[in-house]
């Protein structure tokens, strides 16, 4: 194969729906309304009934989502949020610009979401609330962890950025906590052509006051109920999602076609991800583990092959946060840090080429 396999390719995904966004920004452009109009009320409407819930707030970020769902609860200061120890970052910072206290916990080693067996032990008097983080577009056992909240008085929290669609208990990611955070960063198997991001919720009064939250704390123009920001989802991406939405089930139905062939091709010498019975995975990431991983990707860059790490760093590890997890250790954080490659899997990828991949990495000595 001559040609490069690149990890992701946004303007050729985006290619799938040109007709389609160039009809979106006509609708925009010619509206005359910019800001929190039609666009956007009727993408919380659609994504809402996609996830099941009763509402949806578009916001600017998947980062204010996660802030913004946590301010929300009006936790005392210093609240302490209990977090997976190798979450993406924007897990940890979401907690702290919402004034909590984040507290690692280590994750499942197969599934690499947060271990709901070891949650009960990180909990203190002044734990307030999970994180679930749905890591990869694999949801956590929200069974699980809804029954560890419900017998602490705990909130629960989903970050559902990688985790579009997917499931758990018949159930959709975003529905299951008192809160689901979403992005729609670019990369996301639902994603804008910039930033945005959306919180849903079945609770009416949580949803007034994020409604008021997101715009300077602001229901009616020039009053200010509420101490507030300014994180709006854009009209125009609003109306990009709305199209994309359409699709969302194609694009992680065409995601698990492209899984299947890593899982029924590659060698077992490679950590493939557990496939759950209860749970519906969308593949955001399709990631292995290999001791090897830096000699791996350099292998595959050399066949053409374009690879990602997801993440490299620990978030105990990381110069800005380590004066808040000083002393603590989390070693199974490390070792998926250390191992962990993200292959490519888009929208974009033909199964030839994911079969070639594969190929490629079952022939790295």
């Amino acid at each position: 194969m001559n040609n490069i396999v690149e990890y992701e390719s946004l303007s050729k995904v985006n290619s799938f729906f040109e007709d389609d966004y160039r009809d979106a920004y006509n609708d925009v452009l010619k509206a005359g309304w910019y800001i929190l109009g039609e666009q956007v009320s009727s993408f919380e409407k659609e994504f809402a009934d996609y996830c099941g819930t009763k509402h949806c707030i578009g916001l600017a970020s998947g980062l204010d989502a996660i802030t913004l769902s946590l301010k929300v609860l009006d936790l005392p200061a210093g609240a302490e949020v209990i977090v997976p120890s190798n979450a993406y970052i924007a897990c940890i910072l979401g907690v702290i610009n919402a004034g909590c206290k984040p507290v690692l916990v280590e994750p499942d080693i197969s599934s690499y979401n947060i271990d709901p067996l070891k949650i009960e032990a990180a909990i203190t008097g002044k734990t307030k609330a999970i994180l679930a983080v749905h890591l990869y577009g694999k949801m956590c056992n929200m069974t699980a962890i809804t029954r560890i909240a419900q017998n602490y008085g705990l909130h629960v929290i989903e970050d559902c950025a990688q985790a579009h669609g997917a499931e758990h208990a018949g159930k959709k990611a975003g529905n299951w906590g008192i809160t689901g955070a979403f992005s729609f960063y670019p990369t996301k198997n639902l994603g804008a052509l910039g930033d945005g991001g959306a919180i849903t919720t079945s609770d009416d009064e949580l949803a007034e006051k994020l409604r008021s939250l997101r715009n300077y704390g602001s229901k009616v123009k020039y009053y200010n109920d509420h101490i507030g920001y300014n994180s709006r989802l854009d009209e125009l991406q609003a109306a990009f999602l709305r199209k994309k939405l359409t699709k969302l089930n194609d694009i992680n139905r065409h995601k698990n076609e492209l899984a299947s062939i890593y899982f029924d091709k590659l060698k077992d010498r490679f950590i493939k991800p557990i496939i759950e019975t209860a749970n519906k995975d969308v593949f955001h990431i399709y990631n292995i583990r290999c001791d090897m991983r830096d000699r791996l990707s350099a292998y595959l860059k050399d066949k053409g092959i374009l690879t990602e790490i997801h993440y490299p760093i620990p978030p105990h590890k990381q110069q800005a946060y380590q004066h808040l997890f000083k002393g603590q250790d989390f070693p199974l954080s490390e070792q998926i840090h250390a191992t962990t490659l993200s292959l490519p899997i888009s929208y974009c990828h033909t199964p030839q080429q994911i079969s070639y991949v594969a190929d490629c990495i079952n022939s790295f000595a």
